[in-house]
This record gives C-alpha cells, structure tokens and sequence, in this order.
C-alpha cells in the first residue's frame, strides 16, 4: 500500500511563495486578497509544521533564509505549473476560455473595434481582454499577449503582426493650416509619456530636425489621438492605432512622410500553450485581420 503523501498546508505554501517574491507581507497579501496579518500567520504556521525558519524578519523588509530560498526557487515553478493545469482542465472540461493581454490603447484602438468578428467566428469561446502593455509582465493565466517590441522576449515565443509606423495625425481643419512639415513649428504638438522620441524620429526624416514638442502629455497614445481628434492639437500617430479614424476621416495625416518606429507588434504566448485550442483559433484569425 502507498504511504500517504505528506504535504505542507496549501495555504501556508502559497501565503510564503507570495512573501518570497514579492519580498512583503503587504504585497502578498495584494496578491492573495487577504490582509498581511493572515500572510504572516500562515507562514508562521508553515515554518512551525516544517520546523524550519524560512524568513528572516526586519522592520521594512523580508530576507529569506538559505532554506526559504531554496524552498521558493522549487516552489513557484511548481505553483505555475498548477496554474496552467488548473486553466487547461477547465479549458478542457467546458467553455474555451482566451485571455489576451494587450496594452489599453491597441485594445481600444484596434482589437476590440475587430473583436466582434473573431467572437462570430467561435462562438464556443469565451474572450478575456486584459490589460498589459509591453512594460507589464507577461502574467500566468494569459493565453496571448500582443506586444510592441523587437520580438525578443525571455520564455515568450513571439510572431509579427504589424509594423509600428509613427505619422502625424489632426482634424481635417488643423491639416487644412498644413502646407510643408515646417507649418508645424508654431503648433501644439501632442506628446507621449513614455515615447519621447517618436517627435524626433519623425522630425529627422521630414527635414524639419529644429521641430520640438512641447504640447501637453498623455500615458497612452489612444489619449494623444482622442486629444487630436477633439482638436487640441497634433498627435504623433502610430499605425495601427489611427488607421480606423484615418479610413473615417476623424483624422487625417497632413504630410506623406511616415517613420518605422523601430519594432512592430508581436503575438506572443508561452510554448506550452502553443497547442491550446482557443489559441490557434485566435492565432489564426489576428494572422488574417492584420493582412487585411
């Protein structure tokens, strides 16, 4: 007869991978939906079962101990794989569920416009959309992700998309003022927080390298080009993000001179889930909306 497995308690080992990672009792418990006192206590009661110490305790922080390290590092890769068990019998057991992680302006901007399509096609399959733009990490439960970058990115395969090409983009009446790139000088030129070099870019290449923004700021680009649209100014535009209100003719680009911004958006997935369903129909379907 097989001997009984002795496993730690579940809560205790989740509520100390948390701490572990995170490096906080206060992150953990975030992370948990439950109050870093409870985080505590169940570590507390973790190392009291295993009769170990597995942190040591400052005032601000948490240090693992050599045994609370070495019991993290084998743990969280055990947790995720948990996780993607637990998301593939689901998966499997009912309705196919795909969540795709992508950043707020190319959800806005072009997904979900597109979305409608994908959910006629495969009405069997449940759509998440959440939030995560280059800068977020790629989290767990996700299918997908659509990322601009250069394709490189650690324990993610990635396939090209789209070009990400930088065009000035305004209102109808504000183009009609534009005759020459350097009608621009005097103007509101709408910036991107964490794009300051698309104006620069673009600026070389149309002969006008004095041009400088200096218009009011936006986090996302889909901000910048409502601003432009709503008329007050001119936004650095960013395909494919202006190309629906360009074919409508809410914007319009005033100059033919376009940029490569310097990467492309990428579809990008963990190689386990390369056989997942909802993925290769997703896969398949963004493959075409992009050609077209």
């Amino acid at each position: 007869m097989l001997e009984p497995r002795r496993l730690p308690p579940l809560n205790g080992v989740r509520a100390f991978e948390a701490a572990a990672r995170t490096g906080a009792f206060t992150a953990a418990a975030a992370e948990l939906s439950v109050t870093p006192a409870a985080v505590s206590r169940l570590v507390r009661l973790l190392e009291q079962r295993l009769g170990v110490i597995l942190f040591d305790r400052h005032a601000n922080r948490l240090t693992p101990t050599p045994a609370g390290e070495a019991f993290r590092a084998g743990l969280t890769p055990l947790l995720d794989r948990l996780a993607r068990l637990t998301a593939e019998v689901v998966a499997a057991g009912g309705a196919q569920v795909l969540t795709v992680g992508a950043g707020p302006s190319f959800a806005v901007r072009w997904l979900i416009p597109r979305l409608a399509d994908f959910t006629r096609r495969h009405p069997g399959i449940e759509v998440r959309i959440a939030t995560g733009g280059a800068a977020a990490p790629f989290a767990e439960g996700w299918s997908c992700g659509i990322r601009l970058g250069d394709g490189t990115w650690p324990g993610l395969v990635a396939e090209p998309l789209i070009a990400a090409d930088l065009l000035p983009v305004c209102t109808p009446a504000t183009a009609a003022r534009l005759r020459k790139p350097g009608d621009l000088l005097p103007a509101i030129l709408l910036r991107v927080a964490h794009a300051p070099g698309d104006w620069p870019r673009w600026a070389e290449a149309a002969g006008v390298p004095t041009l400088r923004a200096a218009g009011p700021v936006f986090d996302f680009y889909g901000q910048a080009q409502q601003a432009a649209a709503d008329g007050v100014g001119i936004a650095m535009g960013i395909r494919p993000y202006v190309d629906d209100d360009l074919a409508a003719g809410r914007l319009v680009a005033p100059f033919a001179v376009s940029v490569p911004k310097g990467g492309g958006w990428y579809l990008v997935h963990r190689q386990g889930r390369a056989t997942d369903p909802a993925l290769a129909a997703f896969r398949d379907w963004i493959l075409a909306a992009v050609a077209r």
